[in-house]
């Protein structure tokens, strides 16, 4: 793991514009820069970049963020890979340290739970897509609000039945564990 100092000197390098230019061109425009946003199809410049603020934003999209935000999105990226892509551009050494036994097992718990969430996710969306009662009540209740079937689906709107523990007991079955059920607060 990459060390908290060594983090520190990588975020006080990264200078937003130097980072994006490499990818975008930039013309500067009052006190920041204008480009074409290279997370969407842009015939006109949409991606601002503020040098003063150290971020980027899409008014668009609405993608944006710091340098390694902007690296991880750009370059498919996690968070660390793009701390390491910045440390590279800025030749900065990188001290990592290996992770305690405790350390690991917070990591490990932290990604069961994620997983957990994401599998919640899709089972409601499942059932509001599959299950009768989803198809009917669920998606009336959407269309009466307006939202399309693209917006339901983009951000995983789900439905979930009036049984109080069908998720559990249908998590349990699917072999997730009753601790990280209940410490997302699912179970």
């Amino acid at each position: 793991m990459i060390d908290q100092p060594t983090i520190d000197r990588i975020l006080d390098a990264a200078n937003i514009v130097d980072v994006v230019s490499e990818f975008v061109t930039l013309r500067k425009r009052g006190i920041n820069y204008v480009g074409l946003c290279p997370f969407h199809s842009d015939k006109s410049p949409s991606f601002y970049v503020s040098p003063s603020k150290n971020i980027c934003k899409c008014f668009a999209c609405g993608e944006g963020g710091t340098a390694v935000h902007f690296i991880m999105k750009h370059e498919q990226l996690s968070y660390f890979d793009a701390l390491r892509f910045l440390a590279k551009k800025y030749n900065i050494e990188i001290q990592e340290r290996e992770l305690t036994e405790k350390e690991k097992q917070i990591r490990s718990d932290r990604e069961s739970m994620l997983i957990v969430n994401s599998w919640a996710g899709q089972y409601f969306s499942t059932l509001l897509h599959e299950h009768v009662e989803g198809k009917s009540v669920g998606m009336r209740y959407f269309a009466e609000r307006g939202l399309r079937e693209d917006i339901i689906r983009k951000f995983q709107l789900g439905y979930s039945l009036d049984q109080r523990d069908a998720l559990y007991k249908t998590a349990i079955k699917a072999g997730y564990k009753k601790e990280f059920l209940e410490k997302t607060g699912l179970g």
